[in-house]
């Protein structure tokens, strides 16, 4: 049987595109819901470091590669790269005197820092694990649009745009995992990946909803009734990590791949958008 694989057709092009996310100073950009905008800036503070890990993880196997998942994998480290230089940019406008963003960045560093220490294949199984969780919170904010209304323009384009291209890429680091592990037996792939995600959802779901705690702490509430209403907003109301529970739960499933839901008509609008702020490369003399 042959191993499933990202669709010829996807493609991944990095979009070098520079948003203006400066209603990160005001505080509650998410539709003045300090709720909302603590749990979406704790995201984004994880991101410049989490992603250069990832971007690491896979370029680690790029020895391997070839054809059309080498040119996948350029495009999965372009992109992660641009994503992290504009969650970068947000985050450094954030309220540094008001909000704990250091301390949170530091313990970020210090968890990104021990997920390294284990090594190759242990940072590509997070790596997978973790981008299916991206891409699965991508494909909730395109089924239910609803997520950012009222957000600030420029924040809102921001997020729109990391979600299509967490979609294009959802695939790529698990085709390399696919292939590096090419002689596993299917159950100790199996094994491998569930446990991963596994462990990845307790702890990042976790760690999440602390981090947004802190910085609703800064806002006034305390830290019981901060983790409360965090809880509440990602697992009920919006629910951004229970809303597409099918996707999440697809990765359990024997022989799965990411590209098993073809979801690209669920952001072709949105890609569109952004693919015309691309400038076209000039012609060649």
């Amino acid at each position: 049987m042959t191993a499933k694989t990202t669709p010829i057709d996807v493609n991944i092009p990095p979009r070098d595109i520079h948003f203006d996310v400066a209603a990160a100073k005001s505080g509650h950009w998410l539709g003045g819901d300090p709720v909302g905008t603590a749990v979406f800036n704790a995201l984004s503070i994880t991101f410049p470091d989490g992603e250069r890990m990832f971007m690491d993880a896979v370029r680690h196997y790029r020895g391997e590669v070839s054809g059309k998942l080498a040119e996948d994998v350029r495009g999965f480290i372009a992109q992660e790269a641009i994503h992290s230089r504009e969650h970068h940019v947000l985050n450094q406008l954030i309220d540094r005197d008001k909000y704990p963003v250091a301390e949170i960045e530091a313990s970020i560093k210090e968890r990104v820092a021990f997920g390294r220490s284990r090594g190759p294949m242990a940072m590509l199984l997070s790596t997978i694990a973790l981008e299916h969780f991206t891409a699965m919170m991508a494909e909730a904010h395109a089924r239910h649009s609803d997520l950012f209304d009222n957000a600030d323009p420029g924040i809102e384009r921001l997020w729109r745009w990391h979600a299509v291209e967490e979609t294009e890429h959802k695939a790529v680091a698990f085709d390399v995992f696919m292939l590096a592990t090419r002689r596993w037996s299917p159950l100790q792939r199996y094994f491998r990946r569930t446990f991963a995600m596994a462990m990845i959802t307790f702890f990042f779901t976790r760690n999440i909803t602390h981090y947004a705690a802190r910085l609703l702490q800064a806002d006034g509430y305390s830290y019981k009734d901060a983790v409360k209403a965090v809880r509440k907003y990602v697992w009920r109301t919006p629910g951004i990590f229970s809303r597409n529970s099918k996707t999440y739960f697809a990765w359990y499933r024997p022989g799965f791949h990411p590209w098993d839901e073809d979801n690209r008509a669920l952001v072709a609008t949105w890609r569109a958008e952004f693919d015309a702020e691309i400038e076209p490369a000039p012609a060649l003399a």
